[in-house]
């Protein structure tokens, strides 16, 4: 081979070796990002660092398809470079599906508002079935080439030795990020095996409220047949704890007549049922959910709204989390103050004992640990609002 054939292949290997490096280092942020954002450990020590990352990670996630647009000039004749290596040209179909999936599926997840929940639903399978697919095949492709590695590499550089490469740094950050990640989770989990099996239970149903609310004829068992789906459970604080010494509800501010009720009270009022589906902007969903409380529209008859009064502050026990709706939207049949789920108590981390529901809104209008509602006059932008998300947060499709 000629001096200028061998130097054509020698950069175009060069042009592959930095495209390569380049989706490494994103693939490795974006599963980095991604795994932070799925941890619940993370979620509650993140707090609202959450939302930059969220950011960091759509922002990425679009970035990286360009090296494999970039790639695709090349894949001809690097398709013909691997003939006779079968193994290395399925790697490259993996890895481009891999790309072409967690792109695609992420970007109907970023624009899940306009996509509808069925959509979002079966974008975020695909997501998650394919991060759990791409996530071994990443550490296994990251483990063979460090085996390949020799402890010292020599270079003929005026007798010093470079001893840390581009792709040493990208193996750290990929071996750190993931590290990282998954730290708190595994922290956790040892400590919970020294526990007993009862501790993680424990910590999710700690608030001590009596008596407990009990299932009316209409709801139990569950008239919706039974939740379908799984509740991702998520809090902008440390989940706060509620016994009878401490849980009150408070309605008031623009009422004639103000209302607190502690929890027997709170319990005794009459009930209705519901069977509404739960939709989230992350994109799950949980359908058929039976859900028993008092309608809104009826617990602030109670307290006789005044006629200036135009928005529903709506507080959470957390002592942080807030939201609002406007009075007419308050006055919908399905929205509902609820305390029990499929016939049992709502668990703490999924918001009891008592939580908003609005079944025709994304569920960061439905307030966890709901313990006061205020009649106000002045519009106000609840805690999600503040931080870019749709005030008025309808579920389209």
């Amino acid at each position: 081979m000629s001096n200028g054939c061998q130097e054509k292949v020698n950069g175009f290997a060069k042009r592959l070796a930095l495209l390569h490096h380049w989706n490494a280092l994103l693939v490795a942020l974006l599963v980095f990002s991604g795994l932070l954002l799925f941890s619940s450990s993370w979620k509650e020590l993140l707090g609202e660092a959450k939302i930059w990352i969220k950011w960091l990670h759509i922002i990425i996630g679009l970035v990286s398809i360009l090296p494999g647009l970039a790639y695709l000039g090349s894949a001809a004749r690097h398709w013909q470079m691997l003939k006779g290596k079968p193994w290395q040209r399925l790697h490259i179909i993996v890895v481009l599906w891999l790309i072409i999936g967690w792109f695609s599926s992420g970007v109907l997840l970023w624009q899940f508002q306009a996509m509808g929940p069925a959509v979002s639903n079966a974008a975020l399978l695909v997501h998650d079935v394919l991060i759990w697919i791409g996530l071994p095949l990443i550490l296994y492709h990251s483990l063979i080439k460090l085996g390949r590695l020799k402890n010292l590499r020599q270079h003929q550089s005026e007798g010093y030795g470079r001893f840390y490469t581009r792709k040493d740094f990208l193996r750290t950050v990929i071996g750190a990020g993931l590290a990282i990640s998954v730290a708190p989770a595994l922290i956790k989990w040892i400590g919970d095996l020294g526990s007993g099996p009862d501790r993680a239970e424990n910590e999710e149903e700690a608030n001590r409220l009596l008596p407990v609310p009990q299932p009316s004829a209409d709801s139990s068992p569950p008239v919706g047949g039974g939740a379908s789906g799984s509740f991702r459970s998520y809090s902008v604080t440390r989940l706060p704890y509620f016994t009878n010494d401490n849980w009150f509800f408070t309605l008031n501010g623009l009422v004639e007549k103000p209302i607190t009720w502690n929890w027997e009270e709170f319990v005794a009022l009459k009930r209705s049922v519901q069977v509404s589906n739960f939709h989230c902007v992350t994109g799950w969903s949980v359908y058929n959910n039976t859900w028993e409380g008092i309608p809104l529209k009826e617990l602030l008859a109670k307290a006789a709204v005044k006629a200036e009064a135009r928005v529903v502050k709506l507080y959470s026990g957390d002592g942080v989390y807030t939201d609002s709706l406007t009075l007419q939207q308050a006055d919908m049949d399905d929205i509902i103050v609820a305390v029990l789920h499929d016939g049992q108590p709502i668990p703490k981390d999924l918001g009891g004992p008592v939580r908003l529901i609005v079944p025709q809104m994304y569920a960061y209008k439905s307030v966890k640990w709901l313990n006061r509602i205020e009649l106000i006059e002045e519009d106000h932008i609840g805690y999600w609002g503040q931080r870019g998300y749709e005030q008025d947060a309808w579920v389209q499709g």
